[in-house]
């Protein structure tokens, strides 16, 4: 089939696409081009990785697969399964020296989270509904366990929730629609009926918002769009793809790739999330520097209003016609309407892969690297800096090799020390992805060691540099184990103008540090890293997490000691997220964010789209300043 010539089919629901391709036609016959060819691979229902009942692969109360986690076993840590480079059951004794010495525990007093509950509170009556849906031949269900798996995301309050078996509300009923059409009968339902809708992608969510409202008194659905999965057409030629918006993040990548393409949006969870979770929440990848932040992917996007279906007309690069209604889905997080379908940018697969990185003296002559690098625009596809106290947790991490390995470590520590006077309790360490031609990746690293050595800096190799990119898929299961053994942890992000960067990151560790020593916490961890960056600024993460042996309310005290974080944060010139979202834990800071005009042109976008608020989840908007928040509060007054 000719690369030139070749334009897919479009699925139903897709009408626009239908109407651009057909003039599409029109004008190749014109020009006597021979018209586009139907590529009989698409529509394609994909076969997800994820199950639809995802607890028969996935942790119920915890991150990731069941089959992977880090676990004390014969006096190491170890970590089980076979689908990341560390595991295998390899022992981890750096990191058991690590965790004890650092955190003060005793890995022999394990205390696992409560089992799966046999009893489920019962569900708000909504027969009426339940009916329509089922005469759609939507599928659905009430059962506990389903219920319970999507009341929550992976913020830490919901993880502990569930290892405590302290959750209040769950949703009533789960409903698993397979279509763009079927998402609108279910809203049109819950319209007449008076059913909140949630929508669930992949319940990965670390802002509290897929977290059932407690005060809400209406029944609450959970409209999981894990069946709708589809690649509905693929353009060649003009590199854009349409897929339905509950597609998995490995699910996409995978199916792309056996035709020659990527998307190249990689955040940190795109194991699990779905294409449609990073529209809703302004989501951004590691490799977003060649292949942009889901904002700079997104070609077109469908949504299902209580007033109808939004989407614009035409799929085309841009349009100057008024304000683009692609930003009012972008980050709605589920309380506008449900994204059923987008229309993505892809590229072809790169001819190379390469990974780097660099050693600096310290964290701020990383940071200055990185903000050189940015403004000659030679950002390779993923450029990361980490403080040393990151680079200290990533050395625990290594697994132990033999008599040669050892040596060469020691030999690694004399060069870093005597030749090249480094401080081994300061230095910062970057890992660069390179992706493209071999000859630009060559020319691309010349000119990045070269801006490094202005300031301090030197490469380490590509084997540190590949291993440092391939363990952020793991650090998110480091915080299973720590619950095991009394120790809550999380993580939290910013953007900064480049500017105030450095100083953000001492500004935001000293306020952790003095809010620890308040409450009397001697054993913590508080680290940064630099992870995206851009012309004005750069990406912050923060991963904080103490031993709260002793303490009768160790999730309270870390959301306040957080909360101090982040107003030390914005203070210090920092945003309220730079990819994670609002949801319900940072809508206090909203306001202050996009100013008393800002709040009021979104109330006014959500009355217009959502006059019922049946899409109550809750995020973005504090509950005092929601419009129906007197209302609420008399329905909670009435039922204490």
């Amino acid at each position: 089939m000719s690369a030139t010539t070749e334009k897919t089919a479009v699925a139903k629901g897709t009408e626009g696409s239908t109407v651009a391709a057909s003039a599409a036609a029109a004008a190749a016959a014109s020009t006597k081009v021979p018209p586009a060819t139907m590529d009989p691979s698409v529509p394609k229902k994909i076969t997800s990785a994820i199950p639809k009942q995802r607890q028969q692969l996935l942790k119920w109360n915890g991150w990731g697969y069941k089959d992977s986690r880090f676990l004390y076993q014969d006096g190491t840590i170890i970590f089980t399964g076979d689908r990341y480079p560390i595991g295998g059951k390899v022992s981890l004794p750096h990191f058991r020296d690590y965790v004890v010495e650092n955190f003060n525990v005793d890995l022999s007093d394990r205390r696992e989270g409560v089992p799966v509950p046999n009893e489920f509170p019962a569900p708000v009556p909504c027969a009426e509904f339940l009916h329509e849906i089922r005469q759609h031949g939507i599928d659905s269900t009430q059962n506990g366990e389903d219920r319970l798996i999507r009341c929550h995301g992976q913020t830490l309050h919901d993880v502990h929730m569930m290892r405590t078996g302290t959750f209040k509300r769950i949703p009533d009923v789960v409903l698993f629609p397979t279509s763009h059409d079927q998402v609108e009968r279910i809203v049109q339902s819950a319209n007449r009926h008076g059913v909140v809708l949630i929508p669930y992608g992949g319940g990965t969510s670390v802002s509290g918002s897929v977290t059932c409202p407690e005060g809400e008194m209406r029944p609450i659905a959970a409209l999981d769009t894990s069946q709708m999965n589809r690649m509905l057409w693929i353009d060649r030629p003009n590199l854009v793809a349409c897929f339905e918006a509950g597609i998995v993040g490995q699910d996409l990548e995978r199916e792309l790739r056996t035709l020659g393409f990527t998307v190249g949006h990689e955040p940190d969870s795109y194991e699990f999330s779905t294409l449609g979770g990073w529209v809703a929440t302004r989501a951004s990848g590691m490799k977003k520097n060649v292949y942009g932040n889901i904002e700079d992917l997104l070609v077109r996007v469908k949504m299902v209003t209580s007033q109808g279906v939004l989407e614009r007309s035409l799929a085309v690069p841009r349009v100057s016609c008024g304000p683009d209604f692609n930003h009012l889905v972008l980050g709605s997080e589920g309380t506008l309407g449900v994204i059923t379908e987008v229309v993505i940018k892809i590229r072809p697969l790169p001819q190379v892969k390469r990974y780097g990185s660099l050693v600096f003296p310290d964290f701020g002559s990383g940071v200055r690297c990185l903000r050189e690098v940015a403004r000659e625009r030679l950002q390779p596809a993923s450029i990361r800096l980490i403080d040393n106290e990151q680079f200290v947790f990533g050395q625990a991490l290594k697994i132990p090799g033999g008599p040669f390995a050892t040596a060469a470590e020691k030999l690694k520590k004399v060069y870093l020390t005597r030749v090249k006077r480094l401080q081994l309790d300061r230095i910062a360490i970057a890992t660069l992805l390179f992706e493209g031609h071999d000859d630009q990746v060559k020319q691309h690293e010349t000119k990045i060691f070269a801006i490094a050595k202005r300031y301090g800096g030197f490469s380490a190799g590509s084997s540190n540099g590949e291993k440092g990119y391939i363990l952020t898929f793991v650090i998110a299961y480091i915080r299973d184990l720590a619950l095991d053994y009394s120790i809550v942890a999380e993580s939290f992000e910013t953007s900064v103008s480049w500017d105030r960067c450095e100083a953000l990151c001492i500004n935001v560790k000293s306020c952790v540090r003095k809010e620890c020593a308040k409450h009397n916490i001697q054993h913590y961890l508080i680290s940064c890293r630099v992870t995206q960056t851009y012309d004005a600024g750069a990406c912050v993460y923060f991963y904080f997490g103490f031993n709260h042996a002793g303490f009768s309310n160790p999730v309270t005290i870390y959301e306040e000691i957080e909360n101090k974080a982040r107003d030390e944060i914005l203070a210090s010139g920092g945003s309220i997220s730079h990819h994670h979202g609002v949801g319900k834990i940072r809508s206090r800071w909203y306001p202050q964010s996009v100013s008393a005009v800002g709040v009021q042109l979104y109330k006014a976008t959500k009355r217009e789209l959502d006059p019922n608020n049946i899409f109550a989840a809750g995020n973005l908007i504090p509950a005092g300043l929601q419009d129906n928040a007197t209302e609420l509060t008399t329905s909670l007054k009435a039922k204490l």
